[in-house]
C-alpha cells in the first residue's frame, strides 16, 4: 500500500447525517490517549493530519479520510477517558453505533488497546458492543516502544487472552515512534482490499 493522496472529506458531528460513501470504509476505534490519531497518521504517512491532542477525547467526531480514491479511513471518537458528561458520552456512543447500522461500505475494523496495560472494562465493552454488530475487530496494539522487546510477546499473549481472541486472529503490535508494525497492517489492509 502506498499513499499517494490524503483528504480529510467528512466530519460528522452528533446530529450530522452520516455519507453514503461508494469506497470501501476502514473504521478505527479506541480509547481516548491510546495513540488512535497517531497511528492514522502514520497510516496515512502524515504529521498532524489527524489531530493529536495532549488532551485526551480531543475526537469528538466521526471523520472520513479519504486514501488515495480508494478507500477511507474512519475515525470514531476515542472513548474512555475524554473529560466530557456522560450525557455527551452516550451521544457519542449512539453516534458510533448508527455509523455500525448505517455503513454499507464498511470493511474492517481496527480497534486500538495499549499494549502495556491489560484491557480495561471500556476496552472489553467496546469488543463486545463491536462484535454485538457482527464484525470481529483487529486489535491493533498501539505503544509497542513502550515495553521491552524481550516482554511483548507476553504482552500480546496477555492481550489476546482477555479478549478472547485466537491465536491465529490477526493482531498488530503497533510503535507511533518506530512506525513498527505498519509494513504488517499496510500487508493486511491490501489482503482484503483486493
Amino acid at each position: 500500500m502506498v499513499i499517494k493522496s490524503v483528504n480529510l472529506e467528512t466530519v460528522c458531528g452528533i446530529t450530522s447525517v452520516l455519507p453514503k460513501n461508494e469506497l470501501p470504509e476502514i473504521a478505527f476505534a479506541g480509547k481516548s490517549n491510546v495513540g488512535k490519531s497517531s497511528l492514522i497518521n502514520g497510516l496515512m504517512n502524515r504529521k498532524n493530519y489527524a489531530r493529536t491532542s495532549a488532551q485526551p477525547g480531543k475526537t469528538q467526531t466521526i471523520n472520513f479520510y479519504n486514501i488515495n480514491d480508494e478507500m477511507y479511513f474512519v475515525d470514531l471518537p476515542g472513548y474512555g477517558y475524554a473529560n466530557v458528561s456522560e450525557e455527551v458520552k452516550a451521544e457519542w456512543g449512539k453516534m458510533i453505533e448508527r455509523y455500525l447500522h448505517s455503513s454499507e461500505m464498511l470493511r474492517r475494523i481496527f480497534l486500538l488497546i495499549d499494549v502495556r496495560h491489560e484491557p480495561s472494562a471500556n476496552d472489553v465493552q467496546m469488543l463486545t458492543f463491536i462484535r454485538s454488530q457482527g464484525y470481529e475487530p483487529v486489535i491493533i496494539a498501539t505503544k509497542a516502544d513502550k515495553i521491552k522487546r524481550s516482554q511483548l510477546a507476553k504482552h500480546i499473549s496477555m492481550l489476546r487472552k482477555k479478549l478472547q481472541i485466537s491465536s491465529e486472529a490477526p493482531l498488530f503490535p503497533y510503535s507511533a515512534l518506530t512506525k513498527q508494525g505498519r509494513e504488517e497492517i499496510y500487508a493486511y489492509i491490501d489482503s482484503f482490499m483486493e
